[in-house]
């Protein structure tokens, strides 16, 4: 059970749990839940978290693992035809792994691109956003920064391990 004031993923989003109350429809405990990036909505799900929607935030100390691991994470190796598929797939698994391969594929694409004096292409724009913004989101309450701050400390950790 989480305590009241915690941080917690609900599905993709960072949320606060601002208290538990029964749901006034299956009487069962639910978990109050504020989205820190939107506070305009509330949340309510059930305390048991049977379908697994609600999660801890990562660690410290799994942040640092997976920087050392985001050199290695491969790139999505398949067609352009089910490359949209992937990276729903890869979206929506809950993994820190597979966001990192979401947005290394659209960025290494997108820069083939830019390089061949080409338009970037908008699916690959799409899923690098979002998977930035699930990634980021979660690390910056973590590592107790903004999202910018975020993103530019994982990009000069990841650079000067390649140097």
């Amino acid at each position: 059970m989480f305590e009241i004031g915690s941080y917690v993923m609900y599905k993709q989003d960072v949320c606060v749990i601002k208290g538990i109350e029964k749901n006034k429809y299956t009487n069962l405990d639910s978990y109050v839940l504020a989205p820190v990036y939107d506070n305009d909505l509330k949340i309510t799900t059930p305390v048991s978290n049977k379908v697994g929607y609600l999660r801890k935030l990562i660690t410290l100390k799994e942040i640092n693992k997976l920087i050392k691991e985001m050199p290695s994470i491969e790139v999505i190796k398949t067609d352009n035809r089910n490359l949209e598929n992937e990276y729903r797939q890869l979206l929506h698994s809950g993994k820190h792994e597979d966001l990192v391969k979401i947005i290394k594929t659209a960025y290494l694409r997108n820069k083939k691109r830019s390089d061949s004096n080409r338009n970037i292409g908008e699916k690959d724009k799409e899923y690098f956003d979002k998977a930035e913004k699930y990634l980021y989101n979660e690390l910056s309450i973590v590592l107790n920064k903004s999202f910018d701050e975020t993103k530019k400390y994982i990009v000069d950790k990841v650079t000067k391990m390649g140097d």
